[in-house]
């Protein structure tokens, strides 16, 4: 796609930018309050920076304030301590260069995929995409044939893309993913990842994702962020020396795959697993 439509290729940073922190977040805290009105300690001194253009993965225990953590950088949710930042300024409410995809796509069922996928543009009070873009956004990810369709006529992993495609409407730098594939079949699910790293690898987004699958976070991640159980704190910061683009079939021959997945899986399960 050329011209008008904006899912161009995001040009390449300046090297003065290359390490500068799009989302920082500095001794993070939440807690909350239970209906009961006992507190429950969600996240305790959460520091993380996730540079401009990065993908990097969360994985962690149930409950330990994973899904918290992204809800806060969205702005759908406040913290009780610390800073956290995008873009060197305060989050203080949704922005419009922040998407989120959730894990069920959540797709209204009266609704075309096409106009599905247009919605955020109607609430946000844009009534009418530049021209071409949710078409570009369809073709991107297979769906050009689907967007006059309804959201039962298509699959598990078809619904997701639009779910995908949606998040994308506005064109934000920052897209966030809570266990995006999880209730996908495995083959699904593995071309799912190879379509996101795609999605990435073209558009440049920053992308944060949360997920169970310790091979779905190394596959995917510049960087894995494994965090403790429930009060959340980030236990390690792992770098995957893997070259891009990767694939499904040669990624578990590279000497680092072994040890990376070993190593989170040894953290994990020293605090309980990740189920």
């Amino acid at each position: 796609m050329q011209g008008s439509v904006l899912l161009q290729a995001a040009p390449a940073a300046p090297a003065t930018d290359s390490h500068r922190a799009l989302i920082e977040a500095h001794k993070v805290d939440k807690t909350y309050v239970s209906a009961s009105g006992s507190k429950v300690h969600a996240l305790d001194g959460i520091d993380l920076a996730v540079r401009d253009g990065e993908l990097v993965t969360i994985v962690g225990p149930s409950g330990c304030g994973k899904s918290t953590l992204l809800r806060m950088i969205a702005g759908l949710d406040d913290y009780d301590g610390g800073r956290l930042m995008l873009d060197g300024k305060p989050v203080l409410g949704p922005s419009r260069d922040v998407g989120v995809v959730f894990q069920s796509a959540n797709l209204l069922p009266w609704m075309t995929v096409k106009d599905n996928v247009r919605l955020p543009l109607r609430v946000g009070g844009r009534h009418e995409a530049e021209p071409g873009r949710i078409e570009a956004l369809l073709e991107m990810t297979g769906l050009g044939d689907f967007a006059d369709r309804f959201p039962y006529e298509l699959s598990g992993g078809m619904q997701q893309r639009a779910g995908i495609c949606r998040a994308l409407a506005r064109n934000p730098r920052i897209l966030l993913m809570d266990e995006p594939f999880g209730a996908l079949d495995a083959l699904t699910r593995e071309r799912m990842n190879l379509e996101l790293q795609r999605i990435w690898q073209v558009y440049g987004k920053t992308i944060v994702l949360i997920t169970h699958s310790i091979s779905e976070a190394v596959f995917l991640g510049d960087r894995v962020i494994v965090m403790s159980a429930r009060p959340g704190r980030v236990l390690r910061d792992i770098e995957i020396p893997i070259e891009r683009p990767r694939s499904l079939d040669t990624i578990i021959k590279h000497p680092a795959y072994a040890d990376i997945s070993r190593e989170i899986r040894s953290l994990l399960n020293a605090e309980g697993g990740v189920d």
